[in-house]
């Protein structure tokens, strides 16, 4: 199952190298013959959904699922495991990025018993070193809040039926499937996989996308940053108590005291900005909260062809 976001220009090479993939794997008896490729337009602005159609009408072992607009990568996701029905299933992104020989080692892996099977990147070579380095970043923060989450696993992953309807009573607005499928539990393991090139188009996942990806990761699963409000309040109160003590021995033990702009307007600017911070943080969590209460479906499917 792949979500897709204006990747009309790929679509047709997936598919190809997907197809001849599953036939393999059919021939060796190592999936059924009635699997299917599920492809999930999220809202895409080019022809994409077209392209979609067009292949459906000619492959009968592939499938689509459009959404009403744009709901957002891990709403996708959602959709097409809610959508389709299989005794399991594996989740890639439409550039095929994401090494095709992972497929058949997941399916090793779930014919071994697993119903969880994680792919992990092995190396990021592909990926800037910016989104590199960020990415590395924010695995290990996230592991040092306490956040279940496996190292350098993004979406690519293998599911079974029964995992996917215990998935079904997460029903939080706020998605971050990386760390809520580690919470559902059962069998899990990992593979590893080389990172490829996208061979064409362009990374619909921006900057602006991916951080705000991560800090949904963040907030939606660890209550850290409110706490370090906390901590950072105490190191205020204490650095006040030291500063407290310096302006006295200043005052009544040398001639260097100048009455004036730095004891006054630092401590005024220092602490405006924590408070600042501060309440931008609790803003977040409320943020959450607002939407959580409005219980607003998380993505309508607009068409189904081929399921």
């Amino acid at each position: 199952m792949l979500p897709c976001y204006n990747e009309e220009e790929v679509l047709e090479d997936t598919s190809k190298v997907l197809l001849k993939e599953m036939s393999r794997l059919i021939e060796e008896k190592k999936i059924s013959a009635d699997s299917k490729i599920c492809f999930v337009d999220d809202g895409s602005r080019d022809g994409t959904w077209g392209v979609i159609e067009n292949l459906t009408a000619k492959e009968s072992s592939i499938c689509g699922v459009k959404l009403t607009r744009n709901y957002g990568h891990q709403n996708a996701l959602l959709a097409g495991l809610f959508s389709v029905d299989a005794d399991a299933v594996i989740t890639m992104d439409a550039d095929l990025q994401d090494d095709i020989g992972a497929i058949e080692m997941m399916v090793d892996k779930y014919l071994e018993g697993y119903k969880v099977v994680y792919g992990v990147k092995k190396n990021r070579e592909a990926d800037t070193i910016f989104k590199r380095i960020t990415a590395e970043w924010f695995y290990k923060f996230m592991e040092y809040m306490g956040v279940d989450i496996v190292y350098n696993h993004a979406d690519c992953r293998l599911l079974d039926k029964e995992v996917i309807s215990y998935l079904k009573e997460y029903k939080e607005v706020n998605l971050f499937l990386r760390g809520i499928v580690p919470l559902i539990g059962f069998p899990s393991t990992i593979v590893e996989y080389d990172l490829s090139e996208r061979k064409k188009g362009i990374s619909k996942f921006t900057i602006r996308k991916m951080l705000g990806f991560a800090l949904n990761g963040i907030t939606s699963f660890s209550v850290f940053p409110l706490r370090l409000i906390t901590y950072v309040g105490f190191i205020i109160f204490l650095g006040s108590l030291v500063l407290t003590g310096w302006a006295f021995w200043v005052k009544y033990f040398t001639d260097d005291a100048v009455p004036g702009w730095a004891s006054t307007v630092l401590p005024i600017y220092f602490i405006g900005g924590i408070q600042v911070f501060s309440l931008g943080i609790i803003g977040e969590y409320i943020g959450k909260i607002y939407l959580e209460t409005k219980r607003r479906p998380r993505f309508i499917v607009e068409k189904e062809v081929g399921l």
